[in-house]
């Protein structure tokens, strides 16, 4: 017996090429300025977006990949799970991933899921990501001295080696959440010296005390500049902790309450 036929709307290629060059650029002219710019997303990079939307504030997360989830989807040496320790299972019981208990405090999550649900809370709190999209530069400003922005590359023409000018994004704070290297942290220290950002760099793994000084460093590394996840403990001199994550949600949570306060109050 023949199935009826399936009845699938036509559409024209130049159609197809216009709603897309439409909606694309309608997005564009929105995110020219916003609340806050977090780049990396990443584990603290999307808990961070998460909260920001959440409390109201227009984030945008710049990725310069074509994928979410920075060190997660690795796992450790490639295996697919990873560690969270309490209070991190509280952020993601509230995002519906599901924890696997190992012992008292201490829980196992799968990488595929964590870096899918994590994504679609930002963007269901009202985050927007956009992917292979690289920093390039800072915006600053004086009187008083602040980061007031970034410069942002298609990361396709920086791997083609290709020389063209950024264009240029306002925000009100600015979050490196680019993990171990710092990357917006390391040009706005070498660019602007009279930030006074000193990098000692990240010192090797003490995973028993690195999770607690990580989010205890987490927040403001100059006016309007912010440090989260991995990037704190670069610029703070901190020991690595390998693969497990609480401290990397518990840092994203920290810096949007941080910005939150700072931008209220500003």
């Amino acid at each position: 017996m023949q199935s009826d036929s399936i009845q699938i709307k036509s559409v024209e290629e130049s159609k197809i090429s216009r709603y897309i060059i439409e909606y694309t650029m309608k997005d564009w002219l929105d995110l020219i300025e916003n609340d806050v710019v977090i780049v990396g997303a990443g584990p603290s990079g999307m808990a961070a977006a998460y909260y920001l939307a959440k409390a109201g504030l227009k984030t945008v997360v710049f990725e310069r990949r074509l994928s979410f989830g920075g060190g997660i989807g690795g796992g450790a040496m490639l295996f697919h799970k990873i560690v969270i320790e309490s209070p991190a299972d509280e952020i993601l019981r509230e995002m519906g991933i599901k924890l696997i208990k190992a012992e008292e405090g201490v829980y196992i999550v799968d990488t595929a899921e964590f870096m899918a649900k994590l994504a679609a809370s930002a963007i269901s709190a009202g985050a927007k990501i956009i992917h292979g999209i690289t920093v390039d530069d800072v915006i600053f400003r004086e009187n008083p001295l602040r980061v007031a922005g970034v410069a942002v590359e298609w990361t396709a023409t920086q791997m083609a080696g290709l020389h063209v000018d950024p264009i240029f994004i306002s925000a009100k704070a600015v979050v490196d959440a680019t993990g171990h290297d710092a990357e917006v942290i390391s040009v706005a220290s070498r660019k602007i010296p009279e930030l006074g950002i000193s990098i000692p760099g990240e010192k090797s793994a003490y995973s028993e005390v690195a999770e607690k000084l990580t989010v205890e460093n987490t927040g403001m590394v100059a006016p309007g500049l912010y440090a989260t996840g991995m990037a704190v403990t670069e610029v703070k001199g901190l020991p690595r902790m390998g693969p497990i994550f609480g401290a990397m949600v518990l840092s994203g949570k920290k810096v949007a309450e941080d910005i939150i306060r700072d931008l209220r109050n500003s």
